[in-house]
């Protein structure tokens, strides 16, 4: 059987990344830039107020001054004189700052005049910043923000003061979701008294829509090489193909056979790791396919570590495995078997750093114990047993 890297490294050579589009920047948020974006202006394009006052010439505005105020500028709508000596220009916060002047005060720093409504007095103890955005202070035209890169909040807000209209992305991978099994029902459906309802498909659509991917949901495919093969000629259009269950070694699980009768070309089957050991991975003419585990935990712990970084990779991005991080246990834990194993846990802030916590049970068909978690414990093939306070590493769960 393969590691878990061994096997994710060879997922990741089974795919690359796709095509880029086009879209308005009002779309691209959480999509992938797929090539620099350039600022085509100075970012501000002028000197602006940064507060609410009067644009002024420092050197006249001494405590107990008077100044003769000679006109106002808004964002906007600019002054066009100039500021002179004894002079102030009423100014709001992000208008360009007049000729003349080389300062704001504050407008809690001037007393109007209640007679003279034309004339401001620089109160004693004035603030005595500038208060000026220098034209480029932000970026100046020809600045670029990099790619690849997931488009948070911030950076489309970037993008169009940058004057970015629409932006060059990668295109989003299709993914087929194909459940199997005659036990399976789609969920609204009345169960037979020997059926299940579907849950893998499901959980897995969210996952990758969140990674970036458009995920399909197939009809469920009977445990018949028939019934597959007619939901496998339904992926042509598709760039990543997912199996979920009939992986296994049971009478069965068909879908590894029927797949290979097909044109599948099996690159590995099995890693060691726990839930999640009947993994397989090849290509499957122009798609890559993995085959996934049909419990429900495995199937969503395989999608993080394999599925997830597959879909990354095609967006452009290093789809590396997730991060480890450091906690100290909360609890014992007995000694761990022969396969990396991912213990559903909750992790939250201790007096240390964070305290791991895992759930007593471990059975890979409890979703509810996956839903209540929010990382997965990792333990080392052939870890010993560990008391509470021992050094652990974690990746948090999607």
């Amino acid at each position: 059987m393969l590691s878990v890297a061994e096997a994710h490294a060879r997922v990741l050579a089974l795919v690359a990344p796709l095509g880029t589009e086009n879209v308005p920047l009002a779309e691209a948020g959480g999509r992938v830039l797929a090539e620099p974006v350039v600022a085509t202006r100075d970012q501000p394009p002028f000197p602006a107020s940064a507060m609410d006052g009067y644009a002024v010439r420092d050197a006249d505005a001494r405590p107990g001054a008077t100044l003769r105020v000679i006109g106002a500028a808004q964002a906007g709508a600019r002054f066009d004189g100039r500021v002179g000596p004894g002079e102030a220009a009423r100014i709001f916060t992000g208008a360009p700052i007049p000729e003349g002047a080389d300062a704001v005060l504050i407008q809690e720093d001037a007393e109007r005049d209640p007679d003279l409504d034309s004339t401001i007095r620089v109160r004693p103890g004035r603030d005595e910043a500038r208060h000026i955005r220098p034209a480029a202070a932000d970026f100046a035209a020809g600045a670029s923000l990099s790619a690849p890169r997931r488009l948070r909040p911030a950076d489309v807000a970037l993008l169009a003061a940058m004057n970015a209209a629409a932006v060059p992305v990668a295109r989003r991978p299709v993914v087929a979701l194909i459940p199997t099994g005659d036990e399976l029902v789609s969920p609204g459906v009345a169960p037979g008294p020997d059926q299940i309802v579907a849950s893998n498909n499901y959980g897995l659509k969210a996952m990758l829509e969140a990674a970036g991917a458009e995920a399909r949901l197939l009809p469920i495919a009977r445990d018949t090489p028939e019934s597959l093969a007619a939901v496998l000629a339904l992926t042509e259009d598709a760039d990543l193909v997912v199996t979920l269950g009939g992986a296994s070694v049971g009478e069965f699980d068909i879908v590894r056979d029927t797949a290979v009768a097909h044109g599948l070309a099996l690159d590995f089957y099995k890693v060691a790791m726990r839930p999640g050991k009947p993994l397989m991975a090849g290509r499957l003419g122009a798609r890559a396919m993995l085959g996934l585990p049909g419990n429900p935990v495995s199937a969503l712990v395989c999608g993080q570590l394999f599925v997830v970084p597959a879909v990354e990779r095609m967006l452009g991005l290093s789809g590396a495995l997730p991060e480890p991080m450091p906690a100290r246990l909360a609890g014992p834990v007995e000694a761990n078997g022969p396969r990396t194993h991912y213990m559903r846990a909750r992790v939250e802030p201790g007096p240390e750093g964070w305290s791991c916590t895992p759930f007593p049970r471990q059975d890979s068909a409890l979703l509810s114990v996956l839903a209540a978690a929010n990382a997965l414990l990792v333990r080392a093939p052939r870890a010993p047993a560990q008391p509470a306070g021992d050094k652990v590493e974690f990746v948090w769960a999607l």
